[in-house]
């Protein structure tokens, strides 16, 4: 397996030699000043029907980030995509919000508002205003946060999950960007404004999202927020545990000594322990795509986006100095680079994989640049110093 120092210096090479680079040349359309949602495995464009708001801002967030740490300086194509992006997507069919997708072109496809899309514009303002520290940026993210309120906003808490509304589910997972859209601006603003709208969705996720029998975060829920299935059969995804619990850590840190926090840190390493335990493969550390509340497995195949937040939350463990089997970090970062990002693939990597290992899609979705260089953050924010003494501690 792969020691830490080691992993360190495989994502840092790995990030600035080959998938950074990769993304920002052939992942990127100059004739639109969009990026392209995927890619072959030879690195050429697919070309699709529509470009989705939520893979435009997604990348933008990324690039911003790594200009500002000093990995890879694309910030001024990301900064003219996003430039584009607003031009583009919000309200370019004359109505409120931010428009799902574009046409080729160039005119409003579809015209849904997707409460997930919208958490994604928030995330990419925040990373353009670091990076620049123009002032439009965080005043566009104000109005929209104000237009996700008139535009999403349901009775019993929450949001809409669209509009106009598919069905009555209320889903968890666009409210976990929207916290994570949230903690970003007042990261990057120190304005309370956000930091009070983070907190709502924090109570909203105590109150509603958590399972109180079994500690798992559920997926699905009715417009009363109750469960959809039956005690024992709903659907969890892992890799959302470990989003919730290094969201719900970071909140903590961002806001710090509010009365809750020692809770709300137990919450945390309660899901990560639950996901631990029951959402990854006991032999491999591959976190599952999806089980229930009870542990039963529903899906077993897996995807690269939820083993990079494992790997994400490991790392803040180990840099908050909490119990960690450091190994874990070891087995998925040995496997990321064996099995999802093979050296073939000149830093590109494979989306999905059948329990035995075989892949699942032919192409590259650009919209999982953003969960790696997430992993990668956290991963380069531990120092060698700070896993020795996790190591020392038996941890």
């Amino acid at each position: 397996m792969i020691d830490f120092g080691l992993c360190k210096t495989l994502w840092q090479d790995w990030l600035k030699e080959s998938a950074l680079p990769l993304w920002s040349q052939y992942g990127f359309d100059r004739s639109r000043t969009l990026y392209h949602e995927r890619l072959t495995f030879e690195g050429t464009p697919v070309l699709l029907p529509e470009l989705r708001l939520m893979v435009q801002a997604r990348q933008v967030a990324t690039y911003c980030r790594a200009a500002l740490d000093g990995v890879h300086d694309a910030a001024e194509q990301a900064i003219d995509c996003l430039e584009e992006i607003g031009r583009r997507y919000h309200g370019s069919d004359g109505e409120k919000g931010w428009i799902f997708s574009l046409a080729p072109d160039g005119r409003p496809g579809n015209r849904t508002r997707d409460l997930y899309a919208h958490a994604f514009i928030l995330f990419g303002y925040a990373w353009a205003y670091r990076l620049t520290g123009n002032g439009t940026y965080l005043a566009t993210a104000r109005q929209t946060v104000l237009e996700i309120d008139l535009i999403f906003k349901a009775e019993n808490g929450g949001y809409r999950d669209a509009m106009p509304t598919p069905d009555m589910i209320r889903r968890q997972n666009p409210h976990m960007h929207l916290l994570e859209a949230y903690l970003a601006l007042f990261e990057v603003s120190s304005d309370s404004f956000y930091l009070d709208y983070a907190r709502q969705i924090v109570a909203l996720a105590l109150k509603h999202f958590i399972d109180p029998g079994s500690g798992m975060l559920l997926e699905y829920f009715d417009s009363k927020w109750i469960p959809l299935q039956p005690a024992g059969q709903n659907r969890v995804e892992p890799g959302h545990l470990f989003e919730w619990s290094w969201l719900f850590t970071e909140y903590c840190t961002l806001a710090s000594g509010e009365s809750h926090e020692d809770a709300l840190l137990r919450v945390a390493d309660g899901l990560f322990q639950t996901g631990s335990r029951h959402g990854t493969a006991p032999d491999t550390a591959d976190v599952y795509d999806a089980i229930t509340e009870s542990g039963t497995q529903l899906e077993l195949s897996t995807r690269i986006w939820p083993q990079t937040e494992f790997m994400r939350l490991l790392c803040q463990r180990l840099k908050n100095g909490l119990p960690c089997d450091r190994r874990l970090l070891s087995m998925q970062a040995t496997r990321f680079f064996t099995l999802y990002a093979p050296a073939r693939l000149h830093g590109g990597w494979v989306d999905r994989l059948t329990p035995d290992g075989r892949q699942l899609v032919d192409y590259m979705p650009a919209s999982s640049l953003y969960h790696i260089y997430g992993a990668a953050r956290e991963i380069a924010r531990v120092s060698v110093t700070q896993e020795q003494t996790a190591v020392s501690a038996g941890l």
